[in-house]
């Protein structure tokens, strides 16, 4: 188990990215990992994983390394040599690495893993906006879980082919996957692996999509046939999910404020063989209005904190603002109070978010059933998925229905 130089300057230059011109992890990884053909899946890994590592662990290793905001060059390499000796890499005799203290390296993480802000590594506001709103026991757990590596999950597309038959072609390629029991189209890789470089993805057998995303489709309860309405689609893990379970019948409706999220949409639901879904992009109120009382089954995956995706999103930590949250809570009530007009009598409407926090959650949903529009629609049930419950992402969903 030794470092490699080309590989630990990659992942350098990846954190000075990340850390100094605010770029997101997930795009400089990408980046990072087509900088030399020449490695192979175990270098890949090393540095994909070091990288989210180190962006995780943060605020830990800042503290231990004595480094603060901006980070020169000698900062980043103080901070990854903290990593390295906390997972038991031999510190190599190169020069930017010289005099790495390791007893005191291992002092000070024994002595700050007491504190659970800088334990789970994260900002104090964040510590303490966790601790008001699931109380202390609830959220030392979750934030514990948040922390954890995300599995990657893939979801069966079954306009093309059956979980077993997947199953069987991956095993094929050495992929490994398990059966995720009450999950009809969700399979889990033993092992993580770039499944993306498949013949079975490249021809839209399957997406990957966590196994808690995976459940907000049937909790809406879509059917063959139905005119149903995605108002927030984004990239459209959850649209194209609906598709399937449409078998294709009926009009499933993208829309999104941004062209660019739906092309991509476009992209992928031409790749899974979906071609029931209509695009729609929300640039007047008249889009909306078009549609009130149109629809049987509503989506609304509204815009959230994230705090329930951290594990796959750890800079998330790090950009996120409490002011953001305030923000994010007023643009929820008026998405739900403007995008349930579009519900038909006797039609259906699930709320869902990323998020962990009843304030985005269960307390949006109390309001909007004050509100006029709100006071036509019947509270039939909710589900809040905890990453420490279920190992899997932070959500919440709720499902109301419009009177007749």
């Amino acid at each position: 188990m030794r470092l490699h130089r080309n590989l630990v300057y990659t992942t350098i230059d990846s954190l000075n990215a990340i850390f100094n011109e605010g770029e997101y992890a997930d795009k400089v990884v990408a980046r990072a990992l087509k900088k030399d053909k020449r490695w192979g899946s175990s270098d890949r890994k090393f540095v994909a994983e070091t990288i989210y590592e180190i962006v995780r662990w943060k605020r830990l290793y800042t503290e231990i390394a004595e480094v603060k905001e901006p980070y020169n060059r000698e900062d980043l390499w103080r901070m990854f040599a903290v990593w390295a000796v906390l997972r038991g890499y031999p510190i190599p005799d190169w020069r930017q690495l010289e005099g790495t203290p390791e007893r005191k390296i291992k002092g000070r993480f024994d002595e700050l893993s007491k504190i659970r802000k800088m334990r789970e590594s994260i900002p104090d506001w964040m510590d303490e906006m966790g601790v008001k709103e699931l109380g202390e026991v609830l959220w030392t757990k979750e934030i514990a879980a948040q922390n954890q590596q995300a599995k990657v999950i893939l979801r069966v597309n079954t306009l093309k082919t059956t979980k077993e038959k997947l199953r069987a072609i991956l095993m094929d390629l050495n992929i490994e996957t398990e059966f995720l029991k009450d999950q009809p189209d969700a399979l889990v890789l033993t092992e993580r692996a770039n499944v993306f470089l498949t013949d079975a993805f490249k021809e839209g057998f399957f997406e990957v999509q966590d196994a808690s995303s995976q459940l907000v489709a049937a909790f809406l309860d879509v059917q063959p046939g139905m005119r149903v309405v995605d108002t927030c689609a984004g990239a459209g893990g959850k649209t194209l999910h609906m598709a399937s379970l449409m078998e294709n019948k009926g009009q499933l409706i993208a829309m999104d404020l941004y062209e660019s999220k739906l092309k991509q949409l476009k992209l992928r639901a031409k790749r899974n063989g979906a071609f029931n879904i209509e695009y729609r992009i929300i640039d007047t109120t008249k889009v909306i209005k078009k549609l009130h009382e149109k629809a049987d089954r509503v989506l609304i995956d509204a815009p959230c904190s994230g705090l329930g995706v951290l594990k796959r999103n750890p800079d998330a930590k790090w950009k996120l603002q409490p002011e953001f949250i305030d923000n994010i809570r007023k643009v929820q009530a008026e998405v739900l109070e403007n995008y349930s007009k579009i519900v038909k009598p006797g039609g259906k409407l699930v709320y869902a978010t990323c998020s962990i926090l009843p304030s985005e959650n269960q307390e949006q949903i109390e309001k909007f059933l004050n509100t006029e529009i709100g006071k036509s629609f019947t509270f039939v049930k909710d589900s809040k998925l905890l990453a420490s419950q279920s190992g899997f992402d932070g959500f919440y969903m709720a499902l109301l229905e419009r009177k007749i």
